[in-house]
């Protein structure tokens, strides 16, 4: 049930309207892995960081069953570093900093004990990259989900366009899908993406839930109504760990089970806000999980008389 995590492992400091984080650990591979660890075990990180990245992070994740066999350390180098601001509606936010640094010419290797794992998560990285990851794995996994951007959309195109005929699920924001496809329907974006290649999609909408396509079916799951968010950073990349994590868990990647694995991930992405960076996620019991999966249950839970 091994999985491969592809990502960023860097340092992030946020400000919202509820307060100011400092420099705090975050990173897309840093989310997946602390929220798939939660349903299956071991978790082939792969990443980069430099020698300023806490030791005592490392040990944390690998006490939570995280691999880090193919996490590089560049001595003498920083981590990347990452800087924003979110406006009140804590749905738009404004970059202040992008320090590169590592990851900007990281190039993965994947080790020999990591060859043969059944799932692989590519986080948003660029597109040579992911598709030098997938061209190293001597198995093609079970499954392979991708993240990207808008950045990659303007600066790398073709190599996503490449990327997307290698991969089985992408993961994109409402913004991303339109700018992709050309399209201002999403369901026109949809059909459309999905003839780059890709036989899922997901559409994540923020606190407005999460669209699955396949075929010509969609599934919609909605997020959880919230009291505050007090950090939407990394709340993506949790979906996406909560997501592949179900998946990985039963091995089962029929598009039923997906439905479910959507909803598994925006319980976890639920999770992810209710403090900075990592906190939250840190903490949780396999009880909240099961727990906030059934407040989920009842949030979507009607009964209908058909006449």
């Amino acid at each position: 049930m091994s999985l491969i995590v592809v990502g960023s492992m860097a340092f992030d400091e946020i400000e919202t309207p509820f307060g100011k984080s400092g420099k705090i650990i975050g990173g897309s591979a840093t989310f997946i892995a602390w929220t798939a660890a939660n349903f299956v075990q071991p978790i082939n990180q792969v990443s980069v960081v430099g020698s300023d990245f806490p030791q005592a992070e490392l040990n944390a994740l690998a006490a939570k069953g995280v691999a880090l066999d193919g996490v590089q350390i560049k001595k003498d180098r920083p981590s990347f570093y990452w800087a924003g601001k979110y406006h009140m509606d804590m749905n738009t936010r404004d970059t202040l900093v992008t320090e590169l640094n590592v990851l900007g010419d990281f190039e993965p290797v994947i080790p020999d004990s990591y060859q043969g794992s059944e799932f692989l998560v590519l986080g948003n990285l660029s597109p040579q990259v992911q598709i030098s990851v997938i061209n190293q794995l001597k198995v093609r996994p079970k499954l392979i989900v991708l993240d990207t951007m808008n950045f990659w959309m303007e600066t790398a195109l073709d190599d996503l366009k490449k990327v997307l005929t290698m991969v089985d699920v992408l993961m994109v924001n409402d913004g991303e899908a339109r700018q992709l496809s050309g399209e201002y329907s999403l369901v026109k974006a949809a059909h459309k993406i999905l003839s780059m290649g890709p036989r899922y999609l997901i559409i994540k909408k923020g606190e407005h839930g999460a669209l699955l396509f396949h075929e010509n079916h969609v599934f919609f799951a909605p997020a959880l109504p919230l009291e505050d968010v007090f950090d939407p950073t990394g709340a993506g990349d949790t979906f996406a760990g909560g997501f592949i994590g179900h998946l990985a868990k039963t091995k089962d990647i029929s598009f039923e089970n997906m439905k479910t694995a959507i909803i598994v991930g925006s319980a976890m992405a639920s999770f992810c806000v209710e403090k900075f960076g990592t906190g939250r996620l840190r903490e949780i019991t396999q009880e909240d999980i099961s727990a906030r999966l059934e407040e989920f249950v009842e949030l979507v839970n009607f009964d209908i008389d058909l006449v």
